[in-house]
């Protein structure tokens, strides 16, 4: 396109639930209710109300120590099984076991410990979003103090760039906005006036009050301070937070139920074995606990927590370059498993860019192309795309915008950005598209005079010149005001008719039903002698050009992220602080399932628990919603047994973000508050990338489960190979100390290899799995049985025929232990595949990790053979070649054992589902 050349009352420090209802009275009531004036208050008064009210601060949390976060990690019923396992082979003066023991103890708590990250700052951040001073009337003096010293009564002056130290209720404003987006979760900035609102207003439309912690963007202001500390809304969040308990994640669960069946299973068998042992098999008390011993240390799966935490992190590492960095590790499980994501609208759903999405003239309606602030795009009108001087009148209305504009357009780092208010930036995008140059345009049509913006009337004007004497007033605003301020309209012809209104009216309630914010753009001429701008200038007079529908466009990507999480089962809920019309626009375009109703902050505020319930099921948007109505839905949707992901960036979601499943901030605009309180953070703000993230954590919930089916028939043969020695009161196949060895680096090195494996194809085709259900179900329990037996087969065997063919105990042992291992290995190729045939080329090779874990396994175990001071530690002994090739044979039996097993339940299978 070429260039163109032209809260709370606050009233008692004990009154803590008293209604936030400052925003709907008369400056003089509250005046009377805090016994103050607009003079401030005398030093006296202050005194007392400090002593009253006490510090405008919020306390924080103290921090857990590294050592009770350290000491933390060996809270599990598995390990403390170990620590007792550990004492009594110390009382027995088995000290080699005992250091082994509780090294296995150690790496575990010590790999938790490193996994685990920061601990939880959540109120601190809060506290961080208090300006640190305020200037305030006091004795009839302006003075700047701390804002820890106000008190309700105190008199603040406020201005730009200013962040709001208290809950203000507001008397004097010029020109005031507020940008809320923090607490309220509404992108734009809220102009203020001093006017009392209804009571039962939503906490984004009490215009009358200044909320702590959010900025004052323009403007000047003077208002009473009505409430401080605790008694604020941002008090009512950091109270919110304390009362919220964070949630175990659906494994983690699943886990503890499972260590305890496991546990109690152990000690069951250990006590009767012991008595078996004493009184049946006549063996010594010292001779039976350490066969106990031997028990039970085969019995725990030692290097599980170690796998489960490793598995997590690697999944936490893939999530890193997919934009989402994960704070908790277990959160990475716990994305497998959501069932509802819970997303604020404002940059992550959308853009976080204000767009002219359409045009609208008294002849004409036009579709504007390009989102966003980068000025590319063009013109759609009678659905042919056009350039903008043959669409007659589109010309004036773009240079119009631009003219009655302060915001700027600015390229850096190859993105755009707007200096200023968005919908003015907007604007400037507009034009841009139709060919004006902003700086060129200030030059041939300069302005001589304005008249800013002000909520008491709903508009802003500029006089401009052309150097040829032509004067010219542009008006920009509310539309309804607009409308009523003019006498005629310009139309398609170029000329000037008398406005009709009923057409004007139509026309503003078509873009707003579209969801869109609308603006109205007029101009009146003026003669040549006209320097200044009064307000007599535009109340009437006025010749409206336009109508302008603004909306803050969806994410491409996020539309079709919102198709992939139908497609997988997980509903998508809008939870926002914007006008609900808005919202379900939005809704709409994004491809959510239910769109045609909304519910708002207030609604859900009138129901019952059972209504909520009830209506949470049919309804996905939710608008004008506020901190406990948010925190309210994720219950809701908890109670109903669904698995939440909750999205936020604003201090307002920090209880939400808090109390859900998975809670999920945004890196770029989210507050520390709201980044402190969730367990992920979006690096890119990006609602796609939840979705990635969430296919990673199928995929580590995925891998977890192949771990835990390769290491439990391990133990399972450990402890049936040891278990029938007792029974029949022969030796034991394999030492304490040995299975500790298999178990601590062989059975970890390949079950970790499992957790670099890719996704199945069909991940995202599931339907989220029911966190109800055992981590083993029937098939997995009837596979670990099977292998558990396989395995018990091959450890006694091989000791019993190597004891036959003349070997030593410890040979025996020694043999016993390397063919455990080589049929660990091939159990791993068969477990990588337990639906399908391991038997192709893809399942054969392996994948990197699945080599080189192998290769490790192969190279320790040579050491574990051969090496002289393993000799002295596990009492092994060298064996010779034949007996080697032997150990490779069992492994290669069991896999072949393990395919046809395969292959009778695939034929079992498909006979089933063809009758």
């Amino acid at each position: 396109m070429a260039s163109r050349n032209g809260s709370n009352n606050g009233q008692s420090s004990q009154d803590k639930t008293a209604p936030a209802a400052w925003h709907g009275l008369a400056i003089d009531a509250v005046c009377d209710q805090l016994e103050c004036d607009r003079t401030g208050l005398s030093h006296d008064t202050v005194i007392a109300r400090q002593r009253q009210y006490g510090p405008n601060s919020l306390p924080t949390a103290k921090p857990k120590s590294a050592l009770v976060r350290f000491a933390r990690q060996f809270n599990n019923l598995l390990i403390y099984v170990l620590l007792i396992a550990s004492s009594v082979t110390a009382m027995m003066a088995h000290w080699i076991d005992t250091v082994v023991i509780l090294a296995v103890c150690f790496l575990n708590a010590t790999i938790g410990f490193i996994q685990e990250g920061k601990a939880e700052e959540t109120l601190r951040a809060i506290k961080n979003m208090l300006s640190p001073s305020a200037s305030v009337l006091r004795d009839g003096q302006r003075k700047t103090i701390p804002t820890t010293e106000l008190v309700p009564g105190d008199v603040v002056r406020l201005e730009a760039g200013d962040r709001i130290p208290a809950d203000i209720r507001l008397f004097m404003v010029k020109n005031f906005g507020v940008l809320e987006s923090a607490l309220t979760g509404e992108s734009l900035v809220v102009t203020k006036n001093a006017d009392p609102v209804a009571r039962e207003a939503a906490l984004g439309d009490r215009k009358s009050m200044a909320y702590a912690g959010t900025l004052v963007t323009t403007g000047q202001a003077q208002g009473l301070v009505v409430a401080t500390g605790f008694q604020t809304e941002i008090g009512k969040i950091n109270r919110l937070l304390g009362d919220v308990a964070a949630l175990t994640t659906p494994l983690l669960r699943q886990m503890s139920q499972f260590a305890k069946i496991l546990t109690g299973i152990i000690l069951l068998v250990a006590v009767m074995v012991f008595a078996f042992g004493v009184v049946v098999q006549g063996m010594s008390i010292d001779a039976t606990f350490v066969a106990v011993v031997s028990l039970t240390v085969a019995g725990i799966p030692e290097g599980l927590p170690a796998i489960l935490t490793i598995a997590m992190a690697i999944g936490v590492q893939r999530m890193a370059g997919q934009h989402a960095i994960i704070r908790r590790l277990p959160a990475v499980e716990t994305l497998g498993a959501v069932s509802v994501i819970c997303s604020d609208k404002t940059g992550t759903l959308t853009r976080n860019e204000m767009t002219v999405q359409s045009v609208w003239m008294p002849d004409c309606n036009v579709d504007v192309s390009g989102i966003g602030y980068d000025p590319h795009g063009g013109f759609v009108a009678s659905g042919v795309e056009q350039d903008a001087d043959d669409i007659p009148g589109l010309a004036l209305l773009t240079r119009a915008a631009m003219l009655c504009n302060d915001a700027k357009l600015v390229r850096k780092d190859d993105a755009w950005n707007v200096l200023g208010d968005p919908m003015e930036g907007a604007l400037l995008v507009l034009a841009m598209k139709a060919g004006f140059d902003h700086d060129r345009l200030d030059e041939t049509v300069p302005r001589l005079d304005v008249l800013p913006f002000d909520s008491s009337y709903k508009y802003m004007a500029t006089l401009h010149h052309d150097h040829a004497g032509h004067k010219l007033i542009v008006v920009k605003g509310a539309p309804d005001r607009l409308v009523a301020m003019a006498s005629h309209q310009r139309n398609s012809d170029g000329q000037d008719h008398e406005i009709d209104r009923e057409k004007w009216t139509a026309g503003i309630a078509g873009l707003a039903a579209q969801g869109m914010r609308v603006l109205a753009v007029a101009i009146r001429e003026m003669p040549a002698s006209h320097q200044e701008l009064t307000f007599d200038d535009v109340e009437n007079g006025l010749v409206m050009i336009g109508l302008l529908g603004l909306v803050d466009p969806p994410r491409p990507e996020a539309i079709s992220a919102v198709a992939n999480c139908r497609q997988a089962g997980i509903r998508v809920k809008m939870i926002t602080g914007d006008h609900g019309i808005t919202a379900q626009a939005i809704g709409a375009q994004l491809g959510l399932e239910n769109t045609e109703r909304y519910l708002t902050g207030p609604e859900i505020d009138a129901m019952n628990q059972a209504d909520l319930q009830q209506a949470i099921e049919t309804t996905d948007i939710f608008a004008r919603t506020s901190p406990e109505n948010k925190l309210q839905l994720v219950m809701a949707l908890q109670a109903a047994g669904r698995v939440v992901a909750m999205t936020g960036d604003g201090v307002n979601d920090a209880p939400a973000l808090k109390r859900s499943d998975v809670g999920i901030a945004m890196g770029i605009s989210g507050t520390e508050a709201a980044k402190e309180a969730a367990e992920m953070v979006l690096v890119d703000d990006n609602f796609a990338s939840i979705v990635n993230a969430v296919r990673e954590g199928r995929t580590v919930y995925d891998n977890l489960k192949k771990s835990i089916t390769f290491l439990l028939p391990i133990n399972g043969g450990e402890t049936l190979g040891v278990l029938v020695a007792l029974m029949m009161g022969v030796v034991l196949p394999i030492s304490p100390l040995q299975i500790l060895w298999v178990n601590m680096v062989s059975s970890i090195g390949l079950a970790l290899s499992l957790a670099f494996e890719k996704a199945e194809p069909d991940l995202m085709a599931r339907k989220p799995r029911n966190v109800a259900e055992p981590v083993l179900s029937g098939f997995l329990v009837w596979r670990i049985v099977f292998v558990s037996l396989l395995f018990m087969a091959g450890i006694f065997g091989s000791f019993e025929l190597a004891l036959m063919q003349g070997a030593s105990v410890e040979t025996a042992r020694t043999v016993a232990v390397n063919v455990l291992v080589a049929m660990e290995v091939f159990y791993l190729f068969s477990v990588r595949y337990l639906g399908g045939t391991s038997l192709t080329l893809r399942g054969m090779v392996g994948t990197r990790p699945v080599l080189i874990a192998i290769s490790s396994v192969f190279v320790l175990q040579l050491i574990f053979t051969y090496v002289p001071v393993m000799h002295f530690l596990f009492e092994t002994r060298p064996i010779s070649i034949v007996a080697g090739i032997g150990i490779i044979g069992a492994g290669i039996g069991l896999f072949v054992i393990l395919e046809l097993e395969k292959l009778v339940i695939r034929v079992v299978t498909d006979r089933i589902a063809k009758t």
